[in-house]
């Protein structure tokens, strides 16, 4: 792992943990899991709030200002509106993206789960997922939950990963690996 890496990776686990044990405290671990997903999915769809996050030149005041704002308008929780509003003030918000995953993994390990993320091509169904989910509980012997994106560069199939192991049935990898094995006879 890289330095930068690294260092926002254990910046992370910290904010992560004094989130998590605050609201295991205030009894809010569920709006916390929802401010997670509502996080999550204003990083994958807002270039802007990505640029907000990572950018240098804007000052401590404005990204306070701008978390503030949005953790309004999202109806985040107390909790992580006042830790966001303090990572802005501390100049942390590069390290969202690393605390929103590693405040993710935290819970789930603390109810016995484990989280997948599935790619597929096109978006599960709910019979799909569970039918999945089902599998993935019976192979790992933990209860799995599904994070489910959709990249239909794969053309078909599905990216699957549950900690360090990954299982990638697409049909991109499929014929990425023919063309090697075709350059190799040739």
């Amino acid at each position: 792992m890289s330095e930068p890496a690294s260092i926002s990776t254990g910046i992370a686990k910290r904010y992560a943990t004094a989130v998590y044990d605050l609201a295991k405290e205030t009894k809010a671990v569920k709006a916390i899991e929802t401010d997670i997903a509502a996080l999550q999915d204003a990083m994958a769809q807002s270039g802007d709030f990505n640029a907000m996050i990572h950018s240098p030149i804007y000052t401590r005041d404005q990204q306070g200002a701008a978390v503030t704002a949005l953790a309004k308008k999202m109806k985040l929780s107390d909790v992580m509106s006042n830790t966001l509003a303090l990572m802005a003030q501390k100049r942390r918000l590069f390290v969202l993206p690393q605390l929103v995953q590693t405040l993710r993994e935290v819970i789930a390990e603390d109810k016995g789960e484990v989280t997948a993320d599935v790619t597929s091509a096109k978006a599960l169904t709910k019979t799909q997922s569970d039918k999945l989910a089902k599998t993935l509980t019976a192979s790992m012997g933990k209860t799995v939950t599904i994070h489910a994106t959709v990249d239909e560069s794969l053309i078909g199939g599905l990216v699957v990963k549950v900690g360090s192991k990954m299982i990638d049935t697409s049909i991109r990898s499929k014929l990425n690996s023919l063309q090697n094995a075709m350059k190799e006879v040739g």
